[in-house]
């Protein structure tokens, strides 16, 4: 059961997963043990799935975000497992959602600059069969968050 401390606690530690376990005691008023063990069970029920180093994107050499939309005439279990193999070997494809609607699937790419995308294109295009691609560049991000809200638990 996830009451509104533990609720607390993934809200903290989804801004910041380097918080000391003491000052996050203390911002949900608990016992550093107490809180240590929900945290704990929080990890072992799931709800915590691992912690990582969010990197800058600029400094890193990546400031150029594009998303690929795909359009596939083929939609059998094989080439899903091609699409798969092709986008697995591609380390700026940071996300791939398949679509309902007109489109099949969209891609969220991170580059050093846009003329980069012609190599992941050409690179996917040789692996995998298309109907359409097209890429639109995004001008500016308006929210980019990795934490999701945490009223919906019950």
């Amino acid at each position: 059961m996830i009451d509104d401390r533990d609720r607390k606690i993934l809200d903290i530690l989804q801004e910041n997963a380097s918080v000391g376990v003491s000052d996050l005691a203390n911002r949900v008023s608990l016992s550093i043990s107490a809180c240590s063990r929900r945290i704990q069970r929080l990890e072992e029920e799931g709800y915590i799935q691992r912690r990582v180093a969010l990197v800058d994107r600029p400094l890193a050499g990546l400031p150029t975000t594009m998303f690929v939309i795909i359009r596939t005439a083929r939609h059998s279990a094989e080439w899903l497992e091609q699409f798969r193999a092709a986008i697995s070997d591609i380390p700026e494809i940071v996300e791939v959602h398949r679509m309902t609607g007109t489109i099949d699937y969209i891609l969220k790419l991170v580059l050093p600059r846009v003329e980069a995308y012609d190599e992941i294109y050409k690179s996917l295009v040789e692996k995998v069969e298309f109907f359409d691609i097209s890429a639109s560049v995004s001008m500016e991000t308006l929210k980019s968050t990795t934490a999701v809200p945490t009223h919906y638990i019950k």
